[in-house]
């Protein structure tokens, strides 16, 4: 099969809003945006799922004056706060209905785990149908970093992550996706992480999920956290990383946006027929196609795209794998790539397993020797299952229990 006939969009008419084009009727892409997708309604519309005239016209609906809206703005973008029946600069008989109104829980705390000396905090969060997704926080000496998922589960079905193997229940919201940058956001500002109060100051779209696939939602996410008080958190959009299997549509559809987002690709290998096995994804958009696009973001973005690829011993981590891994990439010049080699991290019961440490080294020696800039991934939160490709939303069995929200905090 040729490039062409991998990426043609049978779809027909209008691109889907997701980015991602029609998988057909049948075959292996069958429905491929919503694959064991669960009808479960749409979560309650939220301030961050509004647009500004969405805003104005349900303020209206309360008998709330336009300005109103800004001060409900400033409140949740530039104070990380949604209790508004303690605003005090709003009416006392308007705060209860404007809580109902703009400020739905949407998603509800079940536990929360805390590693590397309390540097690493992932939170299991329960959203309205039941539905459990992850996210982790990591505070590192210049920076903190924060890991948001953008759907439930993953359709992509890479064999070795434990978030494919869940399959996909359904599409985040846009509000659903925020409000964990806003509760992070908080629990930095209140010191609750390890090293006293701070700042949020990176946000990767790594955790569960195909981000590619929920375009629409992940796209106003990203202006949210970008866009400056009090339209959003102000956090710099070259802090912001999008990753993808290698949606080609998606990220052209990116590219064109215009925000300077860091693009994060999930290769795993360098080859289509040893990638046809590890990124289902890849019989669909192959690797000339990924690359290409990938290059082609580069240039538009005029920022470097990082490599993501999960080192597996035995798999993709010999040297064969490192020249022509480095081969593809010096194909386009310019230094225009980071290679981010990521140890594996083992989840239950699976046949993958992690590189040789003298395995990586020679990895990395080899692509270094290429001229290619490549920096080995830190293994944050690994005993917690918060590591990458570990995010399963583990804790069903809490949810079904219907326990009260808990801090599992170690010792």
């Amino acid at each position: 099969m040729t490039s062409d006939q991998r990426n043609t969009n049978t779809a027909g008419g209008d691109e889907p809003e997701t980015g991602i084009t029609e998988g057909g009727t049948d075959g292996a892409f069958r429905d491929v945006l919503s694959r064991d997708h669960a009808r479960r309604g749409k979560p309650p519309v939220h301030f961050a799922d509004m647009t500004p005239e969405e805003r104005i016209a349900a303020a209206k609906e309360l008998g709330l004056p336009k300005f109103r809206v800004s001060q409900l703005a400033n409140h949740y973008y530039g104070h990380f706060d949604v209790n508004a029946e303690e605003f005090t600069d709003f009416p006392a008989a308007k705060r209860e209905a404007a809580a109902r109104m703009f400020f739905p829980e949407l998603i509800h705390e079940v536990t929360r785990q805390v590693a590397d000396e309390g540097t690493t905090i992932k939170t299991l969060w329960r959203l309205f149908d039941g539905s459990l997704i992850e996210s982790v926080l990591m505070r590192y000496p210049t920076r903190t970093t924060l890991c948001i998922s953008s759907q439930v589960g993953c359709g992509m079905g890479c064999p070795f992550c434990a978030t494919g193997k869940l399959g996909l229940t359904r599409n985040m919201s846009a509000g659903e996706i925020v409000e964990q940058v806003r509760i992070a956001a908080k629990m930095m500002r209140d010191g609750e992480v390890a090293g006293g109060p701070g700042r949020l100051s990176n946000v990767v779209f790594m955790g569960m999920g195909e981000p590619m696939g929920n375009y629409r939602s992940v796209l106003s996410a990203v202006r949210q956290i970008s866009a400056a008080p009090p339209e959003g958190f102000g956090i710099s959009a070259r802090n912001i990383t999008v990753s993808t299997v290698g949606v080609v549509p998606g990220i052209k559809k990116l590219a064109a946006e215009g925000i300077p987002v860091r693009l994060a690709v999930s290769l795993h290998a360098p080859s289509d027929q040893l990638r046809d096995e590890l990124v289902p994804m890849n019989r669909r958009f192959d690797t000339t196609a990924v690359l290409d696009a990938a290059h082609d973001y580069f240039l538009a973005s005029k920022r470097r795209v990082s490599i993501e690829y999960a080192l597996m011993r035995g798999i993709n981590d010999q040297a064969e794998h490192a020249r022509l891994l480095a081969k593809r990439l010096n194909h386009y010049g310019d230094n225009w790539a980071h290679v981010n080699p990521i140890p594996l991290n083992p989840i239950e019961g699976s046949k993958w397993t992690a590189s040789k440490p003298e395995d990586e080294q020679r990895f990395l020696d080899i692509l270094h020797a290429a001229g290619i800039t490549a920096t080995l991934r830190d293994t944050r939160g690994q005993d917690i299952d918060g590591a990458c490709g570990q995010l399963a939303a583990r804790g069903k069995d809490l949810v079904a229990k219907d326990l009260a929200p808990q801090k599992d905090v170690a010792a």
